[in-house]
């Protein structure tokens, strides 16, 4: 009879990690402690001493990515390696030990798990954040919303000058802010020098007309700011070096996303050859990476409704008995999958005339907009891992299973499944007017003893005789 064998590793980022050998959840030793270096783990691999490295189950917590190299490591030697979920692992650490928590007893802990919570270990495969896909749509992502930061910024010190650019900011129009924020040194610059400028940042998209619009600008701003002694009541200048550090900032943000989509390009035609991700409706060449690189092997889930739960997008439930309750959805997937799932599910409602019949649907009972869009990205998601599992491409149909191509979706879409705007105003109105009627008035939320503008309505405890 063969005994399991399992190696709990509590891991360290800057400290060494700890391991507890188990055999069949009884300890054979604990608090081995050791750094990820290979001469480290080859003693601990000694020490374990395994006839077959097979039955050996190695036990880690997703800690940052140190485990990474960790579990690639032993996976090599031919370990099984598991993984646990750090919210389950602590909810059980707080049972095996309330009081005390230090590495030991994690490790501990991580070794005997596979007999006190073995549906809670998932199988390690593929290589998680160290997969370039999934850590470059991650990264686009980050910078991304940097850059949308830095528009913002950037929009404040412009509405310093007046009407100058709005908020287009393409190549162009930072390439402007970056030298010329200073309308002192717009008029200096001149029509026609700034008019090459223009033609050369632009691509011949602007030219003389809008580089008159500029400098008519600059004279518009210095009358706002002028006094009427002829001074200037705003330091142009300083204001001209902030523009350029945020202008700057957005330049290179952007070539840096420039990069990074030629990057995810080759990556994604390399995990995805046919196709299979970008066949689905509202999802293009940004979401169809995104999707098939945090989603990784489809294979890997057990189910289907196991790769919904991993979206996030699986509502809250309490049931005890006959009662059954459903609340907002949990959100403890991955955040950035979840996110474009939602962008897709809001352009495939417009393509796919089942999407748009069900929204539609929850539309008309009163559902709130961005609950039905969740609702369609649960499908959407569905959708998109059977696929990846068949290998099909998507198939886009009618409501009664005709094949129909992508424009003739959008026609039937516009033809019967258009939603009156008032319609999302008015469900809008209702949601607001009914969290304001449950809504705790400022006397309910005082205390008992506080004194009260309304008359007290209580009556005598007792009667008081005369």
């Amino acid at each position: 009879m063969t005994m399991a064998l399992t190696l709990g590793i509590d891991v360290a980022v800057r400290a060494e990690h700890q391991a507890t050998l188990a055999r069949d959840g009884a300890t054979v030793w604990r608090g081995r402690k050791f750094w990820t270096r290979p001469a480290d783990l080859e003693r601990l691999w000694a020490d374990l001493d395994l006839p077959d490295p097979a039955e050996l189950t190695v036990v880690v917590e997703p800690t940052r990515n140190a485990w990474i190299v960790l579990a690639e490591w032993f996976r090599r030697h031919g370990a099984r390696v598991v993984m646990v979920p750090t919210t389950q692992s602590a909810d059980l650490r707080k049972y095996y030990s309330k009081h005390t928590k230090n590495d030991r007893i994690d490790s501990e802990l991580l070794a005997r798990l596979p007999l006190l919570h073995p549906e809670g270990l998932r199988e390690y495969s593929g290589q998680g954040p160290a997969d370039s896909l999934r850590r470059l749509v991650k990264q686009r992502s980050t910078m991304v919303k940097r850059r949308v930061a830095v528009y913002a910024r950037l929009d404040a010190l412009v509405e310093l000058l007046g009407p100058v650019l709005g908020s287009n900011y393409g190549i162009a129009a930072l390439e402007f802010l970056a030298r010329y924020a200073d309308p002192h040194a717009v008029i200096r610059l001149g029509q026609a020098r700034l008019t090459r400028f223009l033609i050369a940042r632009s691509r011949g998209a602007w030219r003389d007309d809008h580089a008159a619009g500029l400098i008519t600008a600059a004279r518009e701003t210095l009358a706002l700011w002028g006094t009427s002694d002829g001074s200037d009541g705003m330091d142009f200048a300083e204001l001209a070096e902030d523009i350029a550090h945020e202008a700057e900032q957005a330049l290179f943000l952007t070539r840096q996303i420039k990069q990074i989509d030629e990057r995810v390009a080759n990556l994604y035609a390399d995990a995805d050859p046919a196709g299979i991700v970008a066949s689905a409706p509202g999802v293009g060449a940004v979401i169809s990476a995104v999707i098939a690189g945090r989603i990784g092997d489809p294979h890997r889930f057990t189910s289907l409704a196991a790769i919904r739960a991993y979206t996030g997008l699986v509502p809250k439930v309490s049931q005890s008995g006959v009662s059954k309750v459903e609340s907002s959805i949990t959100k403890a997937g991955d955040p950035l999958l979840r996110e474009m799932l939602c962008t897709a599910a809001d352009q495939a409602r417009r393509v796919d005339p089942q999407f748009a019949a069900k929204y539609q649907r929850l539309m008309v009972g009163d559902r709130h907009h961005e609950s039905a869009i969740c609702h369609l990205a649960t499908h959407l998601v569905t959708r998109i891992a059977a696929c990846m599992r068949t290998g099909q491409p998507y198939a886009l149909r009618d409501v009664d299973g005709t094949p129909i191509t992508e424009a003739e979706g959008r026609a039937i879409v516009k033809a019967r499944y258009k939603i009156d705007p008032r319609r999302r105003e008015n469900v809008r109105y209702q949601r607001m007017r009914e969290r304001r009627k449950h809504a705790a008035g400022q006397e309910s939320q005082e205390s008992r003893c506080a004194p009260t503008a309304q008359p007290a309505t209580t009556k005598p405890t007792s009667r008081q005789v005369a």
